[in-house]
C-alpha cells in the first residue's frame, strides 16, 4: 500500500511536467480528426481557472484535539495529496463536472469537504453560498499563487484597499460610456477580422477564430493604433500565457506555468516599453482625457492628474489583465451561440429578423452604434443563456486567509474555498428545465434569484467589463449572422472542459455565404 501511495504522489509531483501542451495552429480551417479522437490531454497541468496552489505544506494539518474543538464541513479528504483529484479530472474532460458536484451536495450538504491537488477545499453551493463568496474575498480570501506571479498586481489579484483603487481606474475606463465610444472601434476590427478569415472559406474552424477575434478587438482597444502590431507580435504570448493561469504553479523546466512566466515577461517588456513611450509623448492638452484615449493613455493620464496613485507596472499589469480577462471569456461566449445556432434554426431566425431590421435602418458601412447595440434584445437573451448552459469558468477557488465560519461550520485558516457555477445555473429549483437551451427564460428578469446567474462574478469582483463583452459579442454576432449560415462537420461533436469548455475538434462548421438583402428565413 505505501509503494503505490508514493508512486501516485511522484506521478502528481511530475504530472505537470509529463502533461506537456501540444499547441495547435490557429488557423482557420477546419482540421480532419478521426472519429472520436479527443484533444490532447492537458487537463492535469491546467485543471482550475484560478485553481488552487500547488504547496505542499499546504494549509497548517489539523490535530485531534483541532478537530473536536472545530466543527468542520462533512465530507473526505480522501489520500493525502491525491484526494478528489483524479475523480474531478475525469469528470470535467468528460463534461460530467455538474453531475460531480451535485454527487457531493446530495451525499453532505451544501457544505463539505474535499482535497482538490493536494489541499483541503470546502465546496460551498447555492446563492447564499454565492453571496458569501462575492462578498468576504475582497478581507477574507485571496487569489491563487499562480495567478499573483503571471499577472502580480492586477485587478485579478489584488484585494481590500488596492483592490478598490485598481478597480475605480478600471470602471472609469470600462463604465458604459467608454465603451459606447469605442463601439466604432470595435465594429471596424470584427469587419476587418472576419474579411481575412471568414470570408471566401468554405469551412474554418469556429474556435481558433472566434480567440483570435477576441484577442484583436481588446488590443485595439488597450493599445489604440498600435494594436494590430501588437496582436500579431503577441498572440502566441498570450496564449502562453491564458493556459498557464490555468495550470499548476510549479517551476519546473517546459511546464505551461514555466512558459507562462517566460511569456509574461516578454509580454510585460513589449508594454512597458508603449507606456514609456505615451508618457513620453503626453501633452498638456492631453490633461483632458480625450474620449477617444486608448486604455494605455487613458491610465498615463489618470496617474499625470494624480487621480490614482498608480505606478507604471501598475498599468502594465492590469493592460495584462485586461487583456487576459477580455480574451479567456468572450471567445468561448461567441463559439457557443455559434454552436447552439447551429443545432437550433429557429432561435437562428429569430436571431436573424432582429439583426436585419437594424440593419435595415442603417446606410451600407455605417458602423454599429450604442443604440443598435440596445436593440438587440433576443441576441442578448440568447448570449445569457450561452452563459447559463455553458459558463466560460467553471468555478473559482480562493484561499482562506483567516478561520472563516460559514453556515455552523469552520473553515480554516490556508483551505481552499471553491464554488461552482453550474450549482446554481443548472438548479430545477432556480431555473425550469434547466438543461433545456431556452432565452426566453431571460425575458423577465426579476423572475430570476440574486446570485443565481453569475457569469460575470459579483460583488467586489463583478466583471467591470461585462457592458465591454457584451458589446464585442453583439457586434461579432450582427456581422456574423447577416454574412453567413453554418453548419457542424461533425454533427454529434461534444465539448469537454479543460477546464474552460471547448469543442473537441474546435467546432469546424461549412460556411454559405449569405446575401445581406436575404429574407430572414434565407
Amino acid at each position: 500500500m505505501a509503494f503505490f501511495m508514493l508512486v501516485a504522489l511522484v506521478l502528481a509531483l511530475l504530472a505537470p511536467a509529463l502533461l506537456l501542451h501540444t499547441t495547435t495552429t490557429n488557423t482557420g480551417g477546419a482540421r480532419a480528426r478521426p472519429a472520436g479522437a479527443l484533444a490532447p490531454p492537458s487537463l492535469m497541468q491546467n485543471l482550475l481557472y484560478n485553481g488552487p496552489s500547488y504547496n505542499w505544506g499546504l494549509a497548517p494539518p489539523l490535530t485531534t484535539k483541532r478537530r473536536r474543538r472545530y466543527n468542520l464541513p462533512p465530507g473526505n479528504l480522501g489520500l493525502r495529496v491525491i484526494g478528489q483529484t483524479f475523480s474531478l479530472l475525469r469528470a470535467l474532460r468528460s463534461n460530467t463536472d455538474d453531475e460531480w458536484f451535485r454527487a457531493q451536495i446530495s451525499k453532505y450538504g451544501p457544505v463539505s469537504k474535499m482535497s482538490v491537488l493536494g489541499s483541503p477545499t470546502v465546496l460551498l453551493a447555492g446563492p447564499a453560498a454565492n453571496r458569501f463568496m462575492f462578498h468576504n474575498e475582497g478581507f477574507l480570501l485571496t487569489q491563487a499563487s499562480a495567478l499573483r506571479s503571471l499577472v502580480r498586481r492586477s485587478i485579478l489579484t489584488l484585494t481590500g484597499d488596492e483592490l478598490k483603487q485598481v478597480r475605480g481606474a478600471m470602471q472609469a475606463y470600462l463604465r458604459p460610456e467608454m465603451v459606447r465610444r469605442h463601439l466604432c472601434k470595435i465594429d471596424g476590427e470584427v469587419r476587418r477580422h472576419i474579411d481575412l478569415n471568414w470570408v471566401g472559406r468554405n469551412t474554418v474552424r469556429v474556435l481558433p477564430l472566434a480567440r483570435k477575434l477576441s484577442l484583436g478587438i481588446i488590443c485595439s482597444v488597450v493599445f489604440g493604433q498600435d494594436g494590430v502590431s501588437v496582436t500579431e507580435a503577441l498572440a502566441a504570448d498570450f496564449a502562453t500565457l491564458g493556459n498557464a493561469i490555468l495550470s499548476l504553479p510549479v517551476k519546473i523546466p517546459f511546464t505551461r506555468f514555466s512558459k507562462g512566466m517566460s511569456a509574461s515577461a516578454r509580454i510585460r517588456k513589449v508594454i512597458t516599453n508603449i507606456a514609456r513611450k505615451r508618457e513620453a509623448s503626453l501633452t498638456l492638452q492631453e490633461g483632458d482625457i480625450a474620449s477617444s484615449a486608448d486604455f494605455i493613455t487613458y491610465m498615463l493620464i489618470l496617474r499625470s492628474q494624480g487621480a490614482h496613485s498608480l505606478t507604471l507596472e501598475d498599468i502594465v499589469d492590469n493592460a495584462i489583465a485586461i487583456i487576459i480577462g477580455a480574451r479567456e471569456t468572450t471567445y468561448v461566449l461567441i463559439t457557443f451561440m455559434m454552436w447552439y445556432l447551429a443545432k437550433q434554426q429557429n432561435i437562428l431566425l429569430k436571431i436573424t429578423k432582429e439583426q436585419d431590421e437594424i440593419a435595415r435602418n442603417k446606410r451600407p458601412g455605417d458602423a454599429l452604434t450604442w443604440d443598435d447595440i440596445a436593440k438587440m434584445k433576443y441576441t442578448w437573451k440568447v448570449a445569457q443563456e450561452t452563459l447559463r448552459t455553458v459558463p466560460p469558468v467553471f468555478g473559482s477557488f480562493r484561499t482562506a486567509t483567516k478561520d472563516i465560519e460559514y453556515n455552523g461550520y469552520h473553515i480554516p485558516k490556508g483551505w481552499k474555498v471553491l464554488m461552482a457555477q453550474s450549482v446554481t445555473h443548472l438548479e430545477d429549483q432556480l431555473f425550469h428545465e434547466p438543461r433545456k437551451f431556452d432565452p426566453s427564460r431571460f425575458e423577465n428578469h426579476a423572475s430570476i434569484p440574486p446570485y443565481c446567474f453569475i457569469p460575470f462574478g459579483g460583488g467586489p469582483r463583478m466583471c467591470p467589463g461585462n457592458e465591454f463583452a457584451r458589446a464585442e459579442t453583439m457586434v461579432a454576432m450582427h456581422y456574423l449572422v447577416r454574412q453567413f449560415r453554418w453548419k457542424m462537420c461533425y454533427k454529434d461533436e461534444i465539448y469537454k472542459r479543460d477546464p474552460k469548455p471547448m469543442p473537441i475538434f474546435e467546432l469546424p462548421v461549412e460556411l454559405t455565404l449569405r446575401s445581406p438583402d436575404a429574407n430572414a428565413d434565407a
